[in-house]
């Protein structure tokens, strides 16, 4: 530069510091894995990657309790047979969720656990867990609380009511009108609460048990049609109003799914010859494994009649239980006002609601929109000796299931709705209320204008005078007398 002097000198010092500065610069940390804002896929791979490691001293209690039984179930096997119908997920995936069912079984006490399926959402995606707890072991603290705020909200409402009783007047006309009762969720173990479920947004991510369901939530969830948004605390926004969050709305829908999708080859359970069939409910709701059970051949199990299939899990009564709850059944208070008000009508005795029982064959299930309400086929007809057979659910799209010689399995991959033919359009709002009848009684009259008011004034103070004159004129009669 001194010695050639050009015109653009500054640029060229530039240009050389620049080089200068780049070849003597040098940065250890790797860019893409260290930088502050980390990808999504980084994240997860950091959570999955707990997944394939083991903590200290598993590998010697895995060695000491070999002969013990476990509740997780072989998913690799599960996935050869899935992957032969083209359903379910991939190998890749289900391994992940293989090992995510492992770290909940090693967490809690858990008799059975089983893959239930996965429900997508807009945001995130829900791999759902079925299980059941060990006898005494189960987790009742979350029950317990919410029965604890619920004698809470009873309690304070029954203060109120004491409180305006007080405050009220004799005279004063109370309602005849009474609510409807609330019918009452079904017991642990039982009905539609028979199962417990967890769920996590991806394997390798915290489980979270969901809450038992109500039948109100269960009519609610059949009311309405809405995509789920990957979030359990999100609020479901609806018409008809849900009772409930999107935990909620995910557990009834589930509960639906359940009661009208899984299937089983028939054979494979029985009832328990020592229960007797209840009066009331009108059906057993307990089965056994079938231990004399040798399979249904392939092609019986592709028959279009669908004899050799049946439904292993209770039905849903459009109450929303699986067993029916008589809401005129009468306490030990309804007692005490009937006999204070016996002159009342009764209600009408309500008529049982009934459904199809346990172990109802396929062929029974009614039509979808002239369709029939499941689909056969067999896993490959190239290779038919070796093929499984496959049915496919068009009541609930993405409900499948295989059988194969001993073996079958259902499984759930869809969105969580129904099947519907025409667009959902939501319910219209209530029509508006009449007005009250009017009539003289209630009727508002015309305020009068001054010169009336001013004549009545007249009036009145004309017939106060000629009183006074009255009574004066009687006093005077009575002096004289």
């Amino acid at each position: 530069m001194l010695d050639e002097r050009p015109e653009n000198a500054v640029d060229i010092f530039e240009d050389l510091s620049r080089d200068i500065k780049k070849s003597k610069f040098t940065y250890d940390a790797d860019t893409v894995q260290d930088k502050i804002d980390k990808s999504t896929e980084v994240a997860l791979a950091q959570i999955q990657r707990k997944l394939f490691s083991k903590g200290e001293g598993e590998e010697e209690e895995a060695a000491q309790d070999e002969d013990v039984e476990t509740p997780l179930p072989n998913l690799m096997e599960l996935c050869f047979y899935f992957e032969q119908a083209s359903i379910g997920l991939n190998r890749e995936e289900m391994i992940r969720v293989w090992l995510a069912l492992k770290t909940l079984v090693d967490t809690r006490p858990l008799q059975h656990v089983r893959f239930w399926g996965k429900i997508l959402g807009t945001e995130q995606n829900y791999y759902v867990a079925e299980v059941e707890y060990r006898e005494g072991d189960e987790e009742e603290e979350e029950e317990e609380a919410e029965e604890l705020a619920e004698e809470d909200v009873t309690e304070k409402e029954g203060d109120d009511e004491e409180g305006e009783e007080e405050h009220e007047e004799d005279d004063t006309p109370k309602p005849v009108f009474k609510l409807p009762p609330v019918v009452p969720k079904e017991d642990n173990r039982v009905g539609a609460n028979k199962k417990t479920y967890f769920v996590c947004n991806d394997p390798g991510k915290a489980w979270v048990k969901l809450p038992h369901v109500t039948p109100a939530q269960i009519s609610g969830a059949r009311s309405i049609k809405k995509f789920f948004t990957g979030r359990l605390e999100a609020p479901v926004i609806t018409n008809p109003p849900f009772p409930g969050n999107e935990a909620n709305y995910l557990r009834a829908q589930i509960a639906r799914i359940s009661a009208g999708t899984h299937i089983s080859p028939l054979g494979f359970y029985q009832f328990d010859e020592e229960e007797e069939e209840e009066e009331e409910g009108g059906g057993r709701d307990h089965f056994v494994n079938n231990i004399d059970f040798e399979g249904i051949p392939v092609n019986d199990l592709c028959d279009p009649s669908l004899g050799n299939w049946v439904h292993h899990v209770q039905h849903i009564l459009p109450q929303g239980r699986c067993s029916w709850w008589n809401p005129v059944q009468k306490n030990e208070e309804d007692f005490e006002e009937d006999e204070e008000e016996e002159e009342k009508e009764e209600p009408d005795e309500p008529e049982p609601e009934v459904g199809p029982p346990l172990l109802t064959p396929l062929a029974e299930d009614e039509e979808v929109y002239g369709l029939p309400a499941w689909t056969t086929c067999l896993s490959s007809k190239l290779v038919p000796q070796y093929a499984i057979a496959v049915v496919h659910s068009n009541l609930w799209p993405g409900a499948h299931a295989f059988g194969f010689e001993k073996k079958f399995e259902n499984v759930y991959v869809g969105w969580g709705h129904k099947y519907s033919k025409e667009n959902y359009s939501p319910p219209a709002p209530l029509p508006i209320q009449g007005e009250f009848p009017s009539g003289p009684e209630i009727t508002e009259a015309d305020d009068p204008t001054p010169e009336e008011e001013a004549a009545l004034r007249a009036a009145q103070q004309e017939a106060a005078e000629a009183a006074e004159e009255m009574e004066e004129g009687e006093d005077e009669e009575e002096e004289n007398d």
